[in-house]
């Protein structure tokens, strides 16, 4: 028997089984509204992978869009879960990790504390894709994230943002001279659409990053899970690392990352505790180069599904 957790945003529904303890063929679609997304998808996924109904023991539902939903699918048994539940569930799954923060990027992002079998939600950022998109619209003329990714990784941080290094002459405690002072402190109107982009990325990664140090520094936590579609962006392992190595934290990026919630909606039903987790380790944040290698135009469409209407 497979059980279904569907990730219901505000056009864009993210399915994933789970069969056997494994993850089946996880799947995105985006439609014009909540209602049509979430049925698009289970309609596709049942259709793709030859699925019949009577093969479904439960379908889990979360995100801000199951709040549409009201009676059961086609009949099935189903139910709802918080999706900071979901988040914890999800990014625990086969993570070898106890205790971890789950940070949730999407339109904004999330942080979420898991400590054995206590899930707490330590609250977010108003700060994620969706600042991306908006402020590529207004520096960029542009929203189309395609366009955005591409203009990034041709771009060059240190000609917009301000560094130690443009204000010191030597090293401050903690602080080497190619830390970022203050994002878009050397921007002005020359500056080449290719480093705004850059220079939007990295503010975005280090507002995260910065963020983290703070929570870890208030829990004693280290180890920090990525999920979300903007842990899919070409930029996210390497710059992660960076931020890691400043505040001497664990970054971690798990596969099947932007389907985690979904994957935590259907193990919410298959686990007994608060967190599922197995012997593999998703690892620290390494091989950024074939992270940022892998697939890009799948990752982008992708995320270029997403729009400021999910959360």
């Amino acid at each position: 028997m497979i059980t279904l957790g569907i990730d219901v945003g505000g056009s864009t529904t993210k399915i994933v089984g789970v069969e056997n303890g494994e993850i089946r063929a996880p799947q995105c679609i985006t439609a014009a509204d909540p209602v049509t997304s979430l049925f698009g998808a289970f309609g596709k996924y049942i259709y793709d992978n030859g699925i019949s109904l009577s093969d479904i023991d439960h379908v889990m539902l979360t995100g801000v869009g199951s709040a549409y939903i009201s009676s059961p699918l086609y009949g099935l048994p189903t139910s709802k879960v918080d999706e900071f539940m979901a988040n914890a569930r999800g990014a625990g799954y086969r993570s070898g990790l106890d205790r971890m923060v789950v940070v949730s990027m999407g339109t904004g992002t999330s942080f979420v504390l898991v400590d054995g079998n206590s899930v707490t939600h330590l609250g977010g950022l108003a700060l994620g894709g969706g600042t991306l998109q908006g402020l590529a619209g207004l520096l960029l003329k542009t929203s189309d994230i395609r366009k955005v990714i591409a203009l990034a990784m041709k771009g060059d941080v240190r000609n917009v943002d301000l560094n130690i290094g443009d204000i010191c002459k030597s090293d401050l405690p903690g602080l080497p001279l190619d830390v970022t002072a203050s994002n878009f402190g050397k921007a002005d109107q020359t500056s080449s659409p290719e480093d705004i982009a850059a220079g939007l990325v990295n503010m975005i990664y280090q507002a995260i990053g910065s963020s983290a140090n703070f929570i870890a520094g208030n829990t004693g936590v280290e180890d920090f899970v990525l999920i979300g579609n903007m842990s899919l962006l070409p930029q996210c392992a390497s710059q992660f690392e960076r931020i890691a190595g400043l505040y001497r934290l664990r970054f971690h990026i798990p596969e099947h990352r932007e389907y985690r919630t979904a994957l935590g909606a259907a193990l919410s039903h298959i686990c007994s505790h608060a967190v599922c987790s197995a012997s593999e380790d998703s690892g620290p944040v390494t091989g950024a180069e074939d992270l940022k290698n892998e697939n890009v135009n799948k990752t982008i469409e992708l995320w270029q599904s997403v729009t400021k209407k999910q959360v």
